[in-house]
């Protein structure tokens, strides 16, 4: 199978992020290992000073031997070969580890000639929570006589405690690869589901204009005849009959074209076009629709060109117009506003129709929308005129809104880029 251009994109996203989050953890591991060093470099340090204080005073030379052995990660036995007080002792711990800044619990033992084993000496708790003392087994080495030893009993969470910076980061990053997995979920659904409905729209409305196709033969050849002409009754029918197949067949092509267009993008025949007498053309197929409907221009200029597709244009303007006149409950009244403003050529569309509540304004311009009302129950259509105005806009870079107006209705206004040449 192929893969598309879609699937790689997300293929070497995926690559990429995990990638990084090894790297990652392979760096946090490195990091770990690096303040563990780092930890029994101080504590070596430390209790090479706790030596030299417990020798000051005396007639023992310090052992020629390194005294310090790392028996585990967190145990250390001191031999010095010299008899020592424990509070002394403890008090020398104390502040050398301070020194170096070793901010974690410890304890010692102390190991007793006269019994002949460990006897637990304290536990020292630098938190503010202090601790009961307790019977801990300290192991008893061969061949010392004066010596002590020293456990780290949180070294383990006094490390992870020191790398938070880096738990954080590597937790951020694992949170970063749910969410783009998650979205590459969620796109590749919503991918699923649009292939599923353009494939429906396209079977739809193919076996809708079949038999439409069929309809509107039968019923000219039939309105055709010289008894339905005849018959008023019959002509009118059939007439209704035709008409209302045109309509239905206006809406299928419209849902084709916007499928179609979802699918691939449209392709625009630029060229340029005066745009007073495009609209005038417009208003009048407009008014052969709704003769009531009163349109005007206005204008500061009768020369304006714009370069862009006459077909979609044309299609942009009519829709508009149509709008404005089926969205209106009394004598639908058009102002069609040309000027420019700020280096931008401005078409504005104002009506006197029922209006949009300002809570669903920003949302005319989104496929199958329609608003809730009963001027909407009476007005056929699918909602998708004015998504098709703003994908034709989007596609030439220009700027459609659409405001309340203070008395009735809306203005949509177009806004193109403009130079005045």
């Amino acid at each position: 199978m192929k893969i598309n251009r879609l699937n790689s994109i997300i293929i070497l996203g995926l690559i990429a992020i995990i990638g990084i989050l090894i790297a990652q953890l392979l760096w946090t591991k490195e990091a770990f290992t690096l303040e563990q060093k780092k930890l029994s470099q101080k504590t070596h340090i430390a209790l090479l000073e706790v030596v030299k204080k417990l020798h000051e005073g005396t007639n023992h030379e310090l052992p020629a031997q390194n005294p310090i052995q790392k028996i585990a990660n967190d145990y250390y036995i001191v031999n010095i070969d010299n008899d020592f007080e424990p509070d002394i002792l403890e008090f020398y711990l104390k502040s050398e580890f301070k020194k170096m800044n070793i901010t974690t619990d410890f304890e010692y033992a102390m190991y007793n000639c006269q019994s002949d084993e460990m006897v637990y000496g304290n536990y020292i708790s630098l938190s503010d929570k202090g601790r009961a003392k307790q019977s801990v087994h300290f192991p008893k080495h061969k061949n010392l006589v004066y010596y002590f030893a020293v456990r780290f009993p949180h070294e383990t969470t006094y490390l992870f405690s020191s790398m938070r910076f880096w738990f954080v980061l590597s937790i951020v990053l694992i949170f970063i690869l749910l969410i783009y997995v998650y979205s590459i979920l969620t796109l590749l659904q919503q991918k699923k589901y649009s292939e599923l409905q353009r494939d429906f729209i396209n079977n739809m409305t193919h076996e809708f204009k079949t038999p439409l196709s069929s309809i509107l033969i039968a019923s000219k050849y039939l309105i055709g005849q010289d008894k339905i002409k005849e018959d008023k009754k019959l002509h009118t029918y059939t007439d209704i009959i035709i008409s209302q197949s045109n309509k239905l067949n206006s809406h299928i092509e419209q849902i084709l074209n916007i499928a179609k267009s979802d699918y691939a993008p449209l392709e625009l025949k630029k060229e340029y076009l005066l745009i007073i007498p495009v609209i005038e053309e417009i208003i009048e197929n407009i008014r052969l629709k709704y003769p009531e409907a009163s349109i005007k221009i206005k204008t500061d200029s009768n020369h304006y060109q714009l370069e862009t597709d006459t077909f979609h244009f044309t299609n942009l303007v009519y829709n508009l117009l149509d709008n404005a006149v089926k969205y209106c409950n009394e004598k639908p009244e058009i102002t069609v506003g040309i000027f420019t403003e700020n280096k931008l050529l401005k078409l504005s569309f104002e009506d006197n129709g029922i209006g949009i509540s300002s809570k669903n304004i920003s949302f005319i311009f989104d496929k199958f929308y329609r608003i809730q009302n009963e001027k909407s129950n009476e007005v056929n259509g699918f909602g998708l005129g004015l998504y098709y105005v703003k994908k034709i806009c989007d596609l030439q870079n220009w700027k459609i809104s659409a405001i309340q107006n203070t008395k009735k209705g809306i203005t949509i206004t177009l806004s193109i880029p403009y130079k005045n040449e």
